[in-house]
């Protein structure tokens, strides 16, 4: 019997395992003979291994009435060498792995193991010194703490505090001074860096034109390396500011313009598989999935099964890694201008469980575009080294070590989609979301209507989707004044789609005029990717987004705040010229005031003091949400300072209760109609057979809208809302799909920057 089986699926009054408890207490007892101590560390899920025992019956007991900690399957605290292990990991969860991150025992040996194969040649002697430091105590008589755990521990301090490499240096003197004279610890964050330094995963720093037209690396642009200015805008690989463009020196004394960070993908995959308690959880999508037909994980997914029936040689492999990317970009000096923006690429793995997939830990972060300028659509030339990595792991693989299973194996790798905003998605998709073609699933279907007086495009016309008989085809003076013999638009496939940007030759950089035809301004670098074109969706609309955008402009509207409110002068303008609610037209009093009638959802002043004292007085969990009541101004009578999770907190939950007895019933209960969809398309849950229904539900609601409320209310976001559950539909949960966790780990990557210059 394993030790993941006694030491943590037996009963800890089984007669087994107390046979194996009493093995596991002679190595104790024989490595204390071996070593000459006279106290025990005390592995129990109480003590982990932060305290010691002169009795080894105490330790006995512990084990008896607590069991083992976390993850304590390779007993290195108590004898076992550290590179020559067999360990099993135990069965993982949501809780397990929480209590294993915040355990103390900090597993070097798996940290040296994991790095082991790939260390260069030139650095074999520094990882060998790893190895002794790794076993030589603190100072002499120390046993809790060896050399380099210490330094470990220290830089997680540093990384996870901010601490200034000065503060890091002041700290490690002091700690110099306070220890014996024998002690073994560095003295200045260069020494420490030094020590740990084969433990460090490749980075490439790769120099790119400021104006976005290239980046200087000889593998994909095939150009010399003593190339120092741009071919396509002329300008310098370098700065300027105290040199003149003839200077020879320049290149030796000055700043790269911009610089993009290259983190390999292909390293960090092999360090996770080198791992065993990692590389048995990159295997849940295959052996732990739930089989019963409901909808959990991608994994269950028809896109998912599509792939695997396109390439089957793909898929046969279950340990292959199917990626999902994102990028946004984030002013890393947290206020809201735009003017400095930096773009991380980032790629989270769905083989993992859905409870894990999505965590800060599993988010790799492979690309960097630095400062000031935002790439736009010429993101493709950053793009370019993780796409070149991409066709390598599709089309070769690479050979990595299984420490789960012991063995080799060729691994190969996918992006499965993409996730990001709707500005974002025009960028990564080439298809400009702007317009009279804005959406990018009708594309050439899209029904759009400008507004002459709020000079706007809406995007209406939902009653395409009812069958041709229904009576509502017809009755163009409740919608949009018109009538309606169209059909819903089918979603092009990835062959026709291929087909219209497949010829399009641009040429990338700022200021640089090409001509495309409608709204594909170009051939995204995703379509090298000799999969993409056999995905049913290749780049997700982000149902985040799509929440906060309709819950302001449903707060908005209902409250009728300033500057946010969909209705007003023009828009009543635009409906008496559409012809539609005569009974709304604006009526003019005198020379500059107007009177505008009541609507269906205009509230009175009692009304939305009402409302806002509902919210107001909302008490919710620690960490549900932010505060609510912080947010509700009871004097101006609107909310401010909401967040994207806050709009879909009342969305969700609280905007059904705080209309209840305000609104006529026919607006009351499309409101909560439309507040129930977002509610349950968030279920972890989903049963794919009441999906249809669902996407019927929120047609009605849509049309139903459009009857009620005035047209400047449905601009892109709204019109979206109705193609949500056909993602759902092929790529699975929406809570897998959404950028709630990229953006907090951008929020974790801001709180780095430390000097703004």
């Amino acid at each position: 019997m394993d030790r993941d089986t006694w030491m943590y699926e037996l009963q800890r009054h089984d007669k087994e395992y107390l046979i194996r408890l009493k093995d596991f207490l002679k190595v104790v007892e024989d490595h204390r003979v071996k070593k000459g101590e006279s106290q025990i560390w005390c592995p129990c899920k109480r003590c982990h291994d932060c305290k010691m025992f002169t009795d080894l019956k105490l330790i006995e007991e512990h084990l008896i009435c607590d069991g083992f900690m976390n993850g304590y399957t390779r007993w290195s605290r108590h004898g076992e060498l550290l590179i020559d292990r067999n360990m099993i990991d135990t069965e993982t969860n949501d809780d397990e792995t929480d209590d294993f991150d915040n355990d103390n025992y900090d597993q070097i040996d798996d940290m040296l193991h994991d790095i082991q194969d790939d260390i260069p040649n030139k650095d074999f002697e520094k990882f060998q010194q790893l190895f002794v430091d790794v076993e030589k105590p603190l100072y002499v008589g120390c046993t809790k703490f060896t050399k380099l755990s210490v330094v470990l521990k220290l830089f997680n301090l540093k990384a996870n505090n901010g601490w200034s490499d000065k503060s890091f240096t002041n700290l490690l003197e002091i700690l110099h001074e306070m220890l014996p004279e024998d002690k073994e610890i560095p003295i200045s964050l260069y020494q420490a860096k030094k020590l740990v330094c084969p433990m460090g995963l490749e980075i490439e720093r790769i120099h790119a034109c400021p104006n976005d037209c290239m980046i200087y690396r000889d593998r994909y642009v095939g150009l010399d390396t003593g190339l120092d200015k741009c071919i396509t805008c002329g300008k310098s690989q370098y700065k300027q500011k105290n040199h003149t463009e003839e200077d020879d020196n320049v290149k030796r004394n000055a700043a790269p313009a911009k610089v993009l960070w290259y983190f390999p993908i292909i390293p960090r995959l092999k360090r996770l598989f080198a791992n065993a308690k990692d590389a048995k959880l990159l295997r849940w999508d295959f052996e732990k999935r739930s089989t019963d037909g409901k909808m959990r994980h991608v994994v269950d997914a028809p896109q998912w099964r599509n792939i695997d029936y396109e390439f089957k040689e793909f898929a046969v492999e279950i340990r292959n890694i199917r990626f999902e990317l994102s990028s946004d970009g984030i002013n890393p000096f947290g206020n809201m201008s735009s003017q400095c923006s930096v773009w991380p690429v980032l790629l989270c793995i769905y083989n993992l469980p859905p409870w894990l997939c999505m965590k800060r830990k599993y988010i790799m972060m492979s690309l960097l575009i630095q400062v000031p300028k935002q790439p736009g659509n010429d993101i493709d030339v950053y793009l370019s080294p993780l796409v070149e990595d991409m066709k390598k792991l599709w089309n070769l693989g690479v050979e990595v070590y299984d420490a789960y299973k012991k063995e080799y194996f060729q691994l190969r790798a996918m992006i499965f989609c993409t996730i990001s905003d709707f500005p974002a998605y025009a960028n990564l998709s080439g298809y400009s979301t702007k317009g009279n073609k804005a959406c990018p699933i009708c594309e050439n279907d899209t029904h759009r209507l400008w507004l002459e007086n709020c000079k706007k495009n809406v995007y209406m016309g939902h009653r395409r989707s009812l069958p041709m008989d229904h009576e509502y085809h017809k009755q163009g003076n409740l919608f949009d004044g018109k009538t309606e013999n169209g059909k819903a638009p089918q979603p092009m496939n990835g062959r026709i789609t291929f087909s219209r940007v497949e010829n399009l030759n641009i040429v990338f950089g700022k200021g640089v005029k090409n001509n495309c035809p409608d709204n594909w301004k170009k051939r995204s670098i995703f379509w090298e990717l000799p999969y993409w074109e056999k995905l049913d969706v290749r780049h997700c609309i982000d149902p985040m987004h799509i929440v906060k955008n309709v819950g302001e402009s449903l707060i908005g509207l209902l409250l009728n705040i300033t500057r946010r409110s969909k209705d007003g002068i023009k828009v009543r303008r635009d409906m008496i010229k559409m012809g539609i609610r005569p009974e709304l037209a604006p009526i003019p009093k005198d020379e500059k005031r107007v009177y505008l009638p009541p609507a269906y959802y205009t509230m009175s002043k009692v009304e939305k003091q009402s409302f806002c004292e509902c919210l107001h007085g909302v008490k919710v969990p620690s960490g549900y949400s932010s505060n609510i009541k912080r947010l509700v101004s009871l004097k101006d009578l609107k909310l401010s300072g909401m967040k994207s999770h806050d709009y879909h907190v009342l969305l969700t939950h609280m905007i059904p209760i705080a209309i209840r007895g305000i609104l006529p019933d026919h607006i009351r209960h499309t409101i909560t109609k439309l507040c129930l969809f977002f509610n349950m398309i968030h279920l972890k849950v989903i049963d794919p057979e009441i999906l249809d229904s669902w996407q019927n539900d929120i047609i009605i609601t849509l049309f139903q809208l459009e009857m009620y409320f005035p047209p400047s209310f449905f601009d892109i976001m709204v019109h979206l809302v109705s193609h949500i559950i056909r993602e759902i539909k092929i790529c699975g949960p929406v809570f897998l799909r959404y950028m709630y966790p990229f953006e907090r780990y951008m929020g974790f990557l801001k709180g780095y920057v430390r000097n703004r210059h």
